[in-house]
């Protein structure tokens, strides 16, 4: 990763608190642009005027590098369009020439010669063999559009940005906290629009549990802004002793796919911040392969994930599935790609997902889709998280399911997330916190039976008729255990509980009259 460049010259850091000034008062002329319409549009220009700053600066230290070392170096990105070129100057190009050299497809450029403008320039890089960092910066900026109005109140950020030196670890270290508490407004903001991203404290419990050791692939088809790939990197850097640790981790450990260009360009800033400099990010759909055409070499040891719920897939993506496993579910296709996608025995992979409560006791493809999972997949743990963890963007009720490749399913063991004592529910000023999953992480390796945790057999969960035909698969059970007051439970959750109840009833009541009538 980047470090500090020392010279008799040597810029001084940059503290955590004018790190801090700075990026909100970069916000704060936003503000005053009418192109920009909140934080959903903010953060993003934040994010491209970042990125190209980073990658200038990293450029110019593996430029000093290979001088030193006596190697050649190709630049990525060629004058004039280095950040170096355009932007470092404060009273370089502004107003509307600034907006015309970055919008238009060709433009006067800042050195006069009249030539592609700068986001044209960008997405139309492509490297000679494929695989290296032109290929990133052209599928970012294939989905970047400046959305700044005044050219005068860009230059003002630009000039702003530029006070963030990305040759310092130390800073960019403090900047990957500042920019992770940017997404989480981001988070808050786009809950409406139907954007939930995972809670910090899931996905740092979910890495911790499956434990990635170096060496693995690690894999989230749905990375959205890539909080489960940061969390595995951190967790890998720390078993990297030597510098071929560091290169297995930088170049064969850790791998995404996010089909959205804004959550990709996000993803990209959030793993360049973390440390990981050449992101291994797919930019197209996960779903696009056929399940039958994913063989030993596209498997991979881990998978953490947290897929779109009740998304809806065109039929071309549908007919990748098996004919009686075709649904719209989104949720569903993916759990079959991450089945698909782990590595067979004798190292078998493994994976943490998370679904909606409605994967549990669904059926129909549902059920054949579970009924495939216990039969081929070891489904050892569902922990059940409690109402309200992704509140108030959602009231979907979500469980953690953790399987591997290793044989059948025998018995599942459930663990119930309780709510913290005296409290009915999350909310966005009182989120879930990475503590209250302590006795779960305590029970995890030495589990026995408790008022949170219980376990049930796999034959308990998979119904069959006399002719064998799968009748349901249903892995909502309850805790036998609880000790739950009902009167406090929300009213969501008890009106769901009584429907579910109701539809058990009247399956049991449907079995016994088909008995009944057979009989006869």
């Amino acid at each position: 990763m980047a470090r500090s460049v020392k010279s008799k010259n040597a810029i001084p850091l940059t503290t955590a608190q004018e790190l801090g000034s700075l990026i909100k008062s970069s916000r704060d002329i936003m503000r005053k642009d009418k192109g920009l319409s909140g934080d959903l549009d903010r953060l993003p220009m934040l994010t491209w005027i970042m990125f190209l700053k980073f990658l200038d600066d990293l450029e110019q230290i593996r430029e000093h590098e290979a001088t030193i070392a006596g190697k050649k170096f190709r630049k990525a990105i060629e004058p004039p369009y280095r950040w170096r070129d355009w932007a470092a100057k404060e009273d370089g190009i502004t107003g509307n020439e600034l907006t015309a050299f970055i919008n238009n497809e060709e433009a006067i450029r800042p050195d006069g010669t009249k030539g592609p403008g700068l986001f044209a320039y960008l997405r139309n890089l492509q490297s000679s063999n494929g695989g290296d960092r032109r290929d990133v910066i052209a599928i970012v900026f294939k989905g970047v559009t400046n959305r700044m109005i005044s050219g005068y109140l860009l230059r003002d950020i630009i000039n702003k940005i530029n006070g963030i030196h990305f040759n310092s670890s130390q800073e960019i270290h403090t900047l990957s906290h500042l920019y992770e508490s940017m997404l989480k407004e981001m988070r808050d903001s786009a809950g409406d629009s139907g954007e939930f991203y995972t809670p910090r404290p899931v996905v740092r419990f979910m890495v911790e549990v499956i434990n990635p050791r170096l060496g693995e692939t690690i894999l989230d088809p749905a990375c959205g802004t890539g909080g489960f790939l940061v969390e595995t990197f951190n967790h890998l850097e720390k078993q990297c002793k030597t510098v071929q640790d560091r290169d297995i981790l930088q170049t064969k450990s850790i791998f995404g796919g996010e089909a959205k260009p804004l959550p990709y360009l996000l993803a990209q800033m959030n793993l360049l911040l973390h440390g990981l400099e050449y992101p291994r990010i797919d930019p197209l759909n996960s779903l696009r392969f056929p399940l039958r055409e994913i063989g030993d070499k596209d498997r991979v040891d881990i998978i953490l994930t947290n897929p779109p719920f009740g998304g809806e897939e065109e039929r071309g993506i549908l007919g990748n599935f098996p004919d009686d496993k075709q649904t719209a579910e989104t949720a569903l296709l993916f759990l079959q790609l991450i089945m698909r996608k782990l590595k067979r025995p004798p190292k078998p992979g493994r994976a943490g997902v998370v679904v909606p409560n409605g994967t549990l006791f669904g059926d129909g493809v549902c059920a054949r889709i579970k009924e495939e999972l216990l039969k081929e997949f070891n489904l050892h743990t569902i922990v059940r998280l409690p109402n309200g963890v992704f509140a108030p963007y959602t009231g979907i009720v979500t469980n953690l399911l953790f399987f591997d490749r290793s044989g059948p399913t025998k018995e599942i063991w459930y663990y119930e997330l309780p709510l913290p004592e005296g409290r009915k529910q999350y909310t966005k000023t009182q989120p879930l916190q990475y503590e209250e999953f302590a006795d779960c992480l305590a029970w995890w390796e030495a589990r026995k039976e408790n008022e949170q945790a219980w376990k049930a057999s796999a034959e308990e969960i998979l119904k069959y008729d006399e002719g064998g035909n799968l009748i349901s698969a249903n892995l909502d059970i309850k805790n036998p255990n609880s000790k739950q007051d009902f009167e406090h439970m929300p009213p969501y959750q008890l009106v769901g509980d009584i429907l579910k109840k109701e539809q058990r009833i009247i399956e049991i009541i449907t079995d016994i009259k088909r008995a009944l009538s057979e009989s006869n």
